[in-house]
């Protein structure tokens, strides 16, 4: 069986919550890790504050911190938000969107990244923002 070839189309992808969750299922698990070992894959502090209240006690949560954060950050900047808050303008009207996801693909965005997810919103978001949108699998392919 050959190699998995990693996910997006060489350039680094943001992950949001919707792909890490999905990360070990066995669809998927092989391009996550190819992904990873390519250094392509970073978090944005939304992110890692969604997984980590997600955290069941104090030994998950100091494991699932300690390994985000030894991954590249794509931090929520001043013009990140200046960006989230245009993409918002922009898509008035459109479809209303979670605050947290204009700011993920804003900071992807600022980074040079694309975004990483399981997710219809990021589609738009990433659309409006030009930057690459990337299903970790095929809409409604896994759960």
């Amino acid at each position: 069986m050959p190699p998995a070839e990693p996910y997006g189309s060489g350039e680094p992808l943001v992950f949001d919550t919707s792909a890490w969750n999905r990360q070990s299922n066995p669809s998927v698990l092989a391009r996550w890790l190819a992904t990873e070992e390519a250094d392509l894959l970073a978090v944005c502090p939304v992110v890692a504050l969604e997984l980590l209240a997600g955290a069941r006690n104090e030994e998950k949560f100091v494991n699932l911190d300690r390994t985000l954060a030894a991954l590249p950050a794509a931090h929520i900047t001043r013009s990140a938000g200046t960006a989230a808050i245009g993409a918002s303008r922009e898509l008035r009207g459109e479809r209303r969107l979670p605050a947290a996801d204009y700011l993920i693909a804003a900071a992807a965005a600022e980074r040079g990244a694309g975004v990483l997810h399981y997710d219809r919103h990021f589609d738009i978001l990433c659309r409006a923002l030009g930057i690459e949108s990337v299903w970790i699998a095929e809409p409604g392919s896994i759960d």
